[in-house]
């Protein structure tokens, strides 16, 4: 069966596997349709995801096909189209105990510490499939991104009213957009690719963006905004840590910053920026289970597009060719597809 595999961090190569063999109990066999490329995939190409084992299948943004199913399995069937949740819990951990299984301590993410979706079909826990009748496969590959999104805007719990600041208008950020937005608080977004910040005012109507060039201009235009308050809530979706390190001075006093975005690096900032405005440090990892079947109510309703979302597709055949180029923003990527089968 063929396969693509991560060798070592810039080192793709297609691969055969063994067949996965036919379901046990409480597991499905699935056909990928879809594989989105997401900002984990590009760290791990890069070697610069910290929770990425190599040689590994990626895949964790999924539309798949249920081929079959185990015993006990009543959530799905045949003929499904579903989205993956890739989270392999334990289910008996402390987070686990507290509902909280985006966090398990012994959390297996498909597609990043286990094996994922880009090959031609895989076994996986049926409780982790969300179908769908109306939604496409290359939507239902979208719902993960959108999900990382939905729980990073739980965790920051806007109001609305509230100014909030989005750092980064990449895949995560606009998924974060997506959710901000529903809450009625007003949205600024920085980034420092000024194509990103056109496509978000031209999309979502988004008045306030900030094209980040790091000559101090930027609080400036922040203070004009809030009126001199500063932000409720700042996510940051970077990933960089310069950016994550200067987020807080965009906080106001009593406010919450989130990170969504990961870097292997250190994190640096002195005590009273954090200690003077009493202010909330949060992380947000993963999403949860609920999130899935929100989304797609979503996306089938029309409160969400996601087809504006992607602007490259490429083939299973020409996908390691092509890689190199969607980790480069210059190229306008916003979300590249995988068309596997």
């Amino acid at each position: 069966m063929k396969a693509i595999r991560l060798e070592e961090p810039k080192h793709f190569a297609h691969v055969e596997i063994d067949e996965p063999g036919s379901p046990a109990a409480g597991m499905a066999l699935v056909r990928t349709h879809r594989m989105g490329i997401c900002g984990t995939d590009l760290s791990g190409y890069l070697g610069k995801f910290p929770f990425f084992r190599y040689p590994r299948i990626p895949g964790h943004e999924l539309g798949v096909e249920v081929l079959e199913v185990g015993e006990n399995v009543t959530s799905v069937r045949p003929g499904d189209r579903c989205s993956v949740e890739p989270y392999m819990n334990c289910g008996h951990c402390y987070a686990c105990r507290r509902g909280n299984g985006n966090c398990c301590t012994s959390l297996n993410v498909i597609g990043v510490m286990v094996d994922g979706g880009l090959c031609e079909r895989f076994l996986i826990r049926a409780d982790k499939l969300h179908p769908s009748r109306h939604l496409s496969y290359e939507q239902l590959a979208l719902v993960e991104t959108l999900a990382i999104g939905c729980h990073a805007t739980d965790r920051a719990a806007p109001q609305k009213g509230d100014h909030v600041m989005i750092i980064g208008a990449g895949p995560i950020g606009l998924a974060t957009l997506e959710f901000t937005r529903l809450s009625g608080a007003t949205v600024t977004l920085m980034d420092m690719v000024p194509s990103r910040l056109e496509f978000c005012r031209r999309k979502y109507g988004i008045e306030h963006t900030i094209h980040f060039t790091g000559d101090g201009s930027e609080l400036e235009q922040m203070k004009q905004i809030t009126g001199g308050d500063m932000y409720a809530v700042v996510t940051d979706a970077t990933g960089n840590r310069h950016s994550m390190s200067g987020a807080l001075k965009y906080v106001a006093h009593t406010g919450t910053l989130v990170y969504v975005g990961i870097t292997t690096e250190e994190i640096t900032f002195t005590h009273p920026t954090l200690h003077r405005p009493e202010m909330t440090i949060k992380a947000s990892r993963n999403a949860m289970p609920a999130d899935f079947s929100r989304i797609i109510r979503l996306i089938e309703d029309g409160t969400i597009d996601t087809a504006p979302w992607i602007t490259h597709r490429t083939s299973f055949n020409n996908m390691i060719e092509e890689f190199e180029s969607f980790t480069r923003p210059e190229t306008g990527v916003i979300k590249a597809v995988v068309e596997v089968t």
